[in-house]
Parts: structure tokens; C-alpha cells; sequence
């Protein structure tokens, strides 16, 4: 028997275990034995120490110079398989068995077949534990609780409960480690309370309450089970005993159910009761301090380990690591990692978590190359954290480099590593690659089917999305409140309002109809332009959050009501619900869309007062508030304050800029942001091309164009070529505009031809502008701007049979054009005017301020009404008129009549302002010594002591210049005031 042992021995030190047993126990290889060996530790000895190689040796030499009893045979194999189970080692394990088998003294052995059970189920190899357990005719509780273990262990608490069952109608009785394992699977795996509940009433009945390890158990379920309350009454009954592992599973039961504070409570009784922490004690206590609030509380716990007695052992310091990560203090998380003897794959992936947490990205990054050259070998846990920075960087080929290590090593079958490539595939706009992950995956969970929706919905794939969706309700899974949000973020998309109203419905019906859902429904109905249903929605939020007062907030401005969005916000002050920084910049959007430059400064004080601190977001709404308010040098005050400047704040300085024809400063701003290493987009040559237009600079803005294509590999938008288009045009320069958008590779948008369309009016140039009115028309024909523009056209050059041809297609449409409005903000209300508008309470005197206004720039400043502006058919008493009656001119009269002297008169206008309010407003700034800020549809107007300044000079010049031809007798060479055309650019610091 010796020596069919000793062979045994040999060949299982010398055969090559599997490819995934060698991972974790790499194969033992001896030549042989020694013949004559020197005295050796014991069996038992060695397999505590945990070294397989020498356990084997052990075993050998065992047979070799001894002739084991069967006791002994027992003993030596027991051992052996304990190691393996511990090890995890299934091969070796394997082996062993195949030994026992062929022993005829131990292959019926009760005491080995239950320790073949037990090996079984710790090496995850359930199968061969339940034929090992099937195929014992004896057995004792300890077989049955090695094998409901093993169940446990494998995560099938179901099979563990069914075993119970089972030994229960057997007649065996129950032993105190029981009770663990089939609470572990009420608790962990199920959440069954009412069965836990039953078997916590067989220990008492059976008298197992009195021993810690089952109350102990019995509180780790109720936990797990979230009935904390229960999981306390036990701890407190067990309290007088000084037990710690009970103070242990109270502090860890509140911590995992996210009772922070209630957690620390229990650490504080337990150091007050005076017992000794163990290291689970203090990495329980560190796990509550889940954030930056409880930073302080977790370095005093740091501190309590540093004085106790305790070793500061890997546990612990993994524990110390994930706290300061939680915390936001990787600077003292990187302190402790760098000062581990030891570290194993948490402390790694601790780390590395912990950048992508706090948003440190690129630190990420770095550290996973680190990683790597330490011989780490990346898990589950390493590539998910990597897959989700590659994502948020938007760094695909990175993501790709992880995807294709995960697919090497076969990681990618794991259900979270493929939710989580579908979320990177996601964020870097591929959804070929998103859906070819979504559709291997063998198995697909609710977040699985969640983010494949998302990712749909967010990248514009708005039908594909909906069409995931009917798949989640035909199969008839679960839907939850973000997966119905994606859906309605899709609909929204397609600005389809019946389909919303069903996703809605749907919502409802199903019971998922949390504050979120209703906050994102608001946003829906909005976004929608349905603003009743979106009021309706958000009065019904019982208790309403800073979220559902934001999106209202945003639904109102979205759809033009800023007065409405302003007084909710100021609803929303009177609340106990604090405004956060969201909340803020809608406010200041409202302000801005209203010019209420008052109001505005309210809402900058008011977070100056609450202690926001002036980061880019709000620094860029403050930027385009005070510019859309006419105040551009507050604007510049915020721009300078900033140190660290976003895109976003450098493009809404630079559209400030040019909303104000600055066409120059907005230059020098782009010049300075390249400077910075600031690199521009899309948006930010969009308002660097505006500037140039409304500041008449034409080869700059022909320069700008080049660099966008040329240097920065921008494609440009229809907008970008809209707006180069209208530089040429006002210049023009019709020809090499027209040549521009024939080169468009795709069809011209409407935008472009519109834009063309505008500089051919201006320049008379009929023959082009026939062919742009056709292409417009045909392009966007539900505009009714463009029917009203080529009306313009039409009645400019007095051709009124086309005038109101074009008119009657519009009525034929069903399409309004806007009624001209103006508005000015006085005290604390916004007066709202349109055309001859008599609705306001005091326009009796308005319209009598507005006859002395007019009869004294008659009278003073030669003024007389410019009929040519009047685009109408009627006579010219009626002409001038309707002049008289212009909203701003009311706007401008009521200023005059509320305000004080020398006070600035503030006007936005929904629409252009036409030539004759132009003059009308620079006389009124003269005679009145007051500053008119004009704010129109295309751009501001601003006119102190009767002079226009910025781009508004170029016209009061050219008046002057006409003026004076006309006066040398020009008129009799032929030249008609139509006809003539004189156009003013500036250049550095020559007027031409």
C-alpha cells in the first residue's frame, strides 16, 4: 500500500493542474523522493502552514516510512483537503479523491466523503459536491451543513433551502452551525425576512439563541433583510456578554444599509463600553465614512488605529485607502497605498476606483499603467473602472485596448464588464460597437437593457431607442423610473408629444412614478413646448425638490416665458428649498432673455450672498446676462475675475463681444484663448464669425473660416456658413457669396439662402434674389420669417401684387407672423409694448409724452419720418402713422415718463429695428441726455448724447455722407436713394 501511495504522490505532484488552477496554484514539480529522509514537520503542521508543494512532500513521506492506520490514512487526507479547500486548489483536490477512491480502507470513510463535500463547495465545483453528497448511504449534520455551505457559497440559496427542507423531514438535528449557513441564504441571497423570521423562531425554540455565532447570524439577515430595527433588539440583548463580533455586525449592518451616522453611533458606544476593537471593528467603523462630510470622523478613526495595539495589516489599510477615496482626499488615499508592505488586488483596484470617483481621469489612467508594470494582472474590478474613464474621456481607442483584454481573458462574459462597455460605446458616440456588445451578451439584465436605451436616447438614435423600449414591455421586464426617463428623453427628441403623453400613461399605470420620473417628465413637456401639461405635472410634485423648481424654471425660458420662469424663481427664494448652481443659471438665462438687467443683479447678489463660488458655469451666464442686458463692461469685469476659463466662458465672452460689434476685441479674445491652449470648437468659431459680420470685417472673417477648416479639422455647420454668408453679403461681396454656397458639398440649408437672400434686398441685386426667395421657400416652407422676409423684398421695390401673393400663401398656411413687441424693465416689473399698443394703464400719458417727444426733435432736430421703412401699401399719413405707433418708440416714451433724469433707458425688441426708429432713438438720446440701450433681434443699438456707437456709427456716417452728395446735386447724374450704396468697414484703427 506504500508504494501505490508513494506513486500517487508523485504523479499528483508532477501533473499539470488546469489553465484556471494553475492561475491561482501554480503545479508542484519534484523529481522524487529521498530514500532515506531527515526528520520532517508533521502533516497537520505543514498544511496549516498553507504551502501545498510541502503538504505533498508531507504526505509522501508519510506512506514512505510509516504504515499509516486508517485513523491516520483519515487524518493526512482530512488535512490535505482542508489546504486544497482553503487554496481553492480543485485539482489537487481532484487527486485526492481519485486516491480515496481507490483505497479500499477509506473510499466509505463518513469523515473523509464529508470533507470531499466541504472541499467541493470552497473551490466552487458544486456539482462534484452534490454527487459525493448523493452518493453517501450515512450522514451526519456535519455532511448536511458541509453541503447547504456549498449552496450558500455558489450563490444558490434557493438549493440551500430546499437541503434544509429536506434534513428537516429527515429528522436530523440541528447544530449551532446551522444556522449560519441557512440564514446566510435568507439574508444574502434571497432577502426571504418571513422564512428567517421562522428559522429565528426554531433557535429559540431548539435553544441556539444563547449562542453568539447564531445571534450574530441572526442579525447579519436582519440587516441584509433591511430590517434594522430587529437586527438592533438583538445586538442589545447580547450587549451585556462584551461580545465584539456582535458590535462588529451592527456597526457593519447600519453601514451597508447606508446609516452612516447611526453606524458611527454603535463605534462610539462600543469605545465608550470600553471593548477593544478588533480589525473588523475599525474596517466596519471606515466604511460608514461613505463621504466628504464624514472625512474628519474617518482620520479620528485613522488616528484610534494608529494608537491602538493592533498591527496595521492589509484589511485595514485596504479600508483606509477606500475611505479618503470616498472622501475626496486621494492625496492622503495615495499616502497610505504608498506605505503597504503588502498589496493585493483590492488595494489596487482601490486606488484606481478612487480616481475614477473623484473624476481624476487622466491620474486614472496613469495609475493603471502602474499597474501594470507592478505584474498586476488586471480583474474584473480593474477593467470596469477603466472601461468607465476610457468613456467619460471619451477615449475610444483606449476603450477599445480594454474591451480586447477583456475579450483575451474572457472577462467580457461578465454581466457588469458588458454593461459597462455598453455605457463607454455610449459616451464616445459608437453604436454599431454599443449594439454588437448588447447583442453577445448571453445574458442581460434590467441595467443591461437600461443603458442600451440611454445610450440610444442620448446620441439622437431616438427611434432605435423607442424601439428597445417596446422590446422591455413586449417580454414583460421590469421597468423603472431611468428607464422610462431615457424613453421620454427619446420622445422629446422627436418632439412627438402623443408618445410622451403614452410613456407617461405608462408611468402611471405601472406604479414608477417617482419625483425624478416627474422631474424628468416636466423637462419632456417642455423640451415639447407644451407648457400646461409641464405646470400640471410639476404642481402635482407633493414635495418638490431643487430639481423639479429648476426644470419648470427651464421649461418657462425654453419656451419664451421668462417673466414667468423670473417669478418662479423667486417663488422658489420663498421656499425652504435652496437654489443650487442649475437654478441659478436659469434664472440668469431668464433674466438675460428679458434684458431685466435689475433682476439680474438681484440674482448676482444673491449668490454672492449664499457663497457660490464664481466657477465657469456661472460665470458664463453672468457673462452673457450682462451682455444681453447692454452692460458689457460688467461683463468684462466677470470674465477677468475668473482664473481658470473654460471654452464656454472664452466663446460667451467672445459672442458677447459680438453682439455688441466689437468685432475686434472678440478677436483679440480668440487670439488670447489659443494662447491659453484653449482649443476652440464648433460654437466658438460660430460666435467669432457672428462678431466679424456685425462688425463689417470682411477678410477677417474670411480668415476665421480658413482656420476653422484648415487648422483646427472643424467641418463647418450650415450655421457657419450662414453666417460668412451674411459678412459677404452685407459687404457686397453677393457673387463670392453665392460661389460659397454652391461649394457646400450637401444642399444649402434654409439658414444660408435665407442669409443671401437678406444681402440681395440690402444691395438691390434682383436676379440673385429671385433665385435665393425660391430656394428658401422651397426648403422651409412652414417658416413664416421667410415669408415675411420675402415680402420685405417684394415691398421694397413697390411690387405689391407679389406682396400679397406671398401674404395669402401664408394665410393659406395657417402661418402668424410675430407681432413686434418691445419691452423695458422699471423697478421691478417688465413692461411689455406692441405696435400702437394701447393695454398698458398709463397710455393716455404714454402716448402724450410720445407727441411732445416727437414734435420736439421736429421742432429741434429736423427730424421727419422715414416712409421708406414702412413695408406697406397705404397712404403716407397712414405711413407715418404707423411709424408713430412703433413699440419701442412707446417703450422709449414710457422711460421717459418712469424714470429719473440721466438714468439709462434699457429696450429689447423681439424684431429688427427699422431705420427710422434708428434715427428716432440717436435724436431722443441728444435732446433728452439720456443713454438708449436697444437690444433687437440681430444685435444691440447703443446711442449716448444722440451719437450711435460701435457698428451704429457705420450708419449714422453713412447718413452724413449721403447727406452731403446729395446736397452737391448727385441726384442729377442719374443716381436714385435706392440704388446708392456705401459700405464702412473697419480695420485696426482706419475707418474706410
Amino acid at each position: 500500500m506504500a508504494t501505490s501511495i508513494q506513486q500517487f504522490c508523485l504523479s499528483s505532484l508532477t501533473t499539470q493542474p488546469t489553465l484556471k488552477e494553475s492561475q491561482k496554484n501554480p503545479p508542484v514539480k519534484i523529481s522524487k523522493f529521498p530514500r532515506n529522509p531527515i526528520k520532517t514537520p508533521s502533516l497537520k503542521g505543514v498544511c496549516k502552514q498553507g504551502n501545498l508543494e510541502e503538504a505533498f512532500l508531507a504526505l509522501g513521506h508519510l506512506f514512505v516510512n510509516h504504515n499509516p492506520t486508517e485513523d491516520c490514512l483519515d487524518e493526512a487526507f482530512s488535512s490535505v483537503l482542508e489546504l486544497c479547500a482553503s487554496e481553492k486548489a480543485l485539482s489537487h483536490g481532484q487527486q485526492i479523491h481519485t486516491h480515496i477512491l481507490k483505497s479500499n480502507n477509506t473510499c466509505d470513510s463518513l469523515f473523509l466523503n464529508t470533507k470531499l463535500v466541504f472541499m467541493y463547495g470552497k473551490c466552487s465545483s458544486l456539482v462534484d459536491a452534490e454527487k459525493v453528497f448523493d452518493g453517501m448511504f450515512d450522514r451526519t449534520i456535519f455532511t448536511w451543513n458541509a453541503m447547504i455551505g456549498a449552496y450558500v457559497t455558489n450563490g444558490e440559496p434557493l438549493g440551500a433551502l430546499e437541503l434544509y427542507q429536506e434534513m428537516r423531514f429527515s429528522g436530523v438535528s440541528l447544530d449551532a452551525f446551522t444556522f449560519p449557513c441557512i440564514l446566510k441564504a435568507c439574508g444574502g441571497g434571497l432577502k426571504d425576512l418571513i422564512r428567517g423570521s421562522e428559522i429565528h423562531g426554531l433557535a429559540i425554540k431548539l435553544g441556539f439563541i444563547t449562542n453568539v455565532i447564531v445571534v450574530n447570524s441572526l442579525m447579519d439577515m436582519y440587516s441584509k433583510c433591511d430590517d434594522l430595527n430587529a437586527a438592533t433588539l438583538l445586538h442589545n440583548r447580547v450587549n451585556e456578554r462584551e461580545d465584539v463580533v456582535s458590535w462588529n455586525s451592527i456597526i457593519s449592518a447600519y453601514a451597508a444599509n447606508g446609516k452612516a451616522i447611526e453606524a458611527l453611533r454603535f463605534f462610539t458606544e462600543m469605545q465608550k463600553a470600553g471593548i477593544p476593537p478588533s480589525t473588523y471593528t475599525f474596517v466596519a467603523a471606515l466604511e460608514a465614512c461613505e463621504d466628504s462630510s464624514l472625512g474628519k470622523l474617518g482620520m479620528e478613526i485613522h488616528a484610534a488605529i494608529l494608537k491602538s495595539t493592533l498591527g496595521f495589516d492589509l484589511h485595514m489599510a485596504n479600508a483606509l485607502v477606500v475611505m479618503y477615496a470616498r472622501c475626496g482626499k486621494m492625496g492622503e488615499a495615495a499616502i497610505i497605498f504608498d506605505g503597504m508592505d503588502e498589496r493585493d488586488n483590492i488595494s489596487w483596484n482601490s486606488m484606481l476606483s478612487g480616481f475614477v470617483q473623484n473624476g481624476l481621469f487622466y491620474d486614472a489612467l496613469q495609475f493603471f499603467h502602474k499597474i501594470h508594470y507592478a505584474g498586476q494582472s488586471p480583474d474584473q474590478v480593474t477593467v470596469i473602472s477603466m472601461v468607465i474613464t476610457s468613456g467619460r474621456l471619451g477615449n475610444l481607442l483606449n476603450g477599445k485596448e480594454i474591451h480586447a483584454y477583456a475579450i483575451k481573458y474572457g472577462l467580457d462574459s461578465d454581466l457588469q464588464v458588458g454593461n459597462t462597455l455598453i455605457y463607454m460605446y455610449a459616451k464616445c458616440c459608437k453604436m454599431n460597437y454599443m449594439d454588437s456588445v448588447f447583442d453577445r451578451m448571453h445574458y442581460k439584465d434590467f441595467i443591461s437593457w437600461t443603458t442600451i436605451i440611454m445610450g440610444h436616447a442620448q446620441n439622437d438614435c431616438h427611434l432605435r431607442a423607442l424601439q428597445l423600449f417596446r422590446q422591455v414591455l413586449v417580454r414583460g421586464l421590469d421597468v423603472d423610473a431611468t428607464m422610462i426617463g431615457s424613453a421620454l428623453l427619446a420622445s422629446s427628441g422627436l418632439k412627438c408629444i402623443s408618445l410622451v403623453k403614452e410613456i407617461h400613461g405608462h408611468a402611471l399605470r405601472r406604479g414608477v412614478y417617482d419625483r425624478v420620473l416627474q422631474n424628468s417628465i416636466v423637462d419632456v413637456y417642455g423640451e415639447c413646448e407644451n407648457v400646461g401639461y409641464a405646470s400640471h405635472v410639476f404642481e402635482s410634485i407633493e414635495f418638490k425638490d431643487v430639481v423639479s423648481w429648476t426644470s419648470m424654471m427651464s421649461c418657462y425660458v425654453h419656451n419664451g416665458l421668462a417673466n414667468e420662469a423670473l417669478d418662479l424663481f423667486i417663488s422658489m427664494t420663498e421656499t425652504a428649498v435652496e437654489p443650487d448652481s442649475v437654478a441659478l443659471v436659469s434664472a440668469l438665462s431668464a433674466a438675460a432673455d428679458l434684458s431685466a438687467l435689475r433682476k439680474g443683479k438681484e440674482i448676482h447678489g444673491f449668490l454672492v450672498r449664499k457663497g457660490f463660488i464664481l466657477e465657469c458655469p456661472i460665470a458664463s451666464s453672468l457673462v452673457d446676462m450682462y451682455a444681453s442686458c447692454g452692460t458689457i463692461e460688467n461683463s468684462y469685469m466677470i470674465f477677468n475675475y475668473v482664473g481658470d476659463k473654460d471654452l464656454v466662458l472664452w466663446t460667451s465672452m467672445i459672442n458677447a463681444c459680438g453682439r455688441h460689434g466689437h468685432g475686434n476685441a472678440a478677436l483679440d479674445i480668440f487670439r488670447q484663448m489659443v494662447g491659453e491652449n484653449v482649443r476652440p470648437d464648433h460654437i466658438t468659431f460660430l460666435a467669432l464669425l457672428y462678431a466679424c459680420s456685425h462688425s463689417a470685417l470682411v477678410d477677417e472673417g474670411r480668415r476665421v473660416f480658413e482656420i476653422m477648416k484648415n487648422e483646427y479639422k472643424l467641418e463647418p455647420w450650415p450655421e457657419h456658413y450662414a453666417c460668412l454668408v451674411d459678412l459677404l453679403g452685407r459687404a457686397n461681396h453677393l457673387e463670392e457669396a453665392f460661389e460659397l454656397v454652391k461649394s457646400i458639398e450637401t444642399e444649402a440649408s434654409a439658414a444660408v439662402w435665407c442669409s443671401l437672400l437678406s444681402g440681395c434686398r440690402v444691395h438691390s441685386n434682383k436676379e440673385l434674389g429671385e433665385f435665393a426667395i425660391q430656394k428658401l421657400l422651397e426648403l422651409d416652407p412652414e417658416n413664416p420669417g421667410n415669408y415675411v422676409l420675402v415680402s420685405n423684398v417684394f415691398a421694397a421695390t413697390g411690387r405689391w401684387e407679389d406682396v400679397e401673393e406671398v401674404r395669402t400663401r401664408m394665410k393659406g398656411k395657417g402661418l402668424r407672423k410675430d407681432p413686434a413687441c418691445s419691452w423695458i424693465e422699471v423697478g421691478d416689473k417688465i413692461h411689455t409694448f406692441i405696435a400702437r399698443d394701447r393695454s398698458h394703464p398709463q397710455c393716455d400719458e404714454i402716448y402724450k409724452k410720445l407727441v411732445q417727444i416727437t414734435e420736439q426733435l421736429e421742432r429741434e432736430g429736423g427730424y421727419v419720418a422715414q416712409t421708406k421703412y414702412v413695408l406697406h401699401n397705404v397712404a403716407e399719413k397712414e405711413k407715418v402713422k404707423m411709424l408713430y405707433g412703433h413699440s419701442e418708440r412707446l417703450a422709449i416714451a414710457y422711460g421717459l415718463l418712469a424714470t429719473s433724469e440721466g438714468t439709462p433707458i434699457r429696450i429689447t425688441k423681439n424684431l429688427r429695428v427699422c431705420g427710422d426708429c434708428h434715427t428716432f432713438s440717436k435724436l431722443v438720446s441728444k435732446f433728452f441726455e439720456r443713454e438708449i440701450i436697444v437690444r433687437d433681434a440681430n444685435r444691440f443699438h447703443h446711442f449716448r448724447s444722440g451719437r450711435p456707437s460701435g457698428f451704429g456709427r457705420c450708419f449714422h456716417l453713412l447718413e452724413q455722407v449721403l447727406k452731403n452728395l446729395f446736397n452737391k446735386g448727385l441726384k442729377e447724374y442719374g443716381y436714385q436713394e435706392t440704388s446708392l450704396q456705401i459700405i464702412f468697414y473697419k480695420t485696426d484703427n482706419t475707418s474706410q
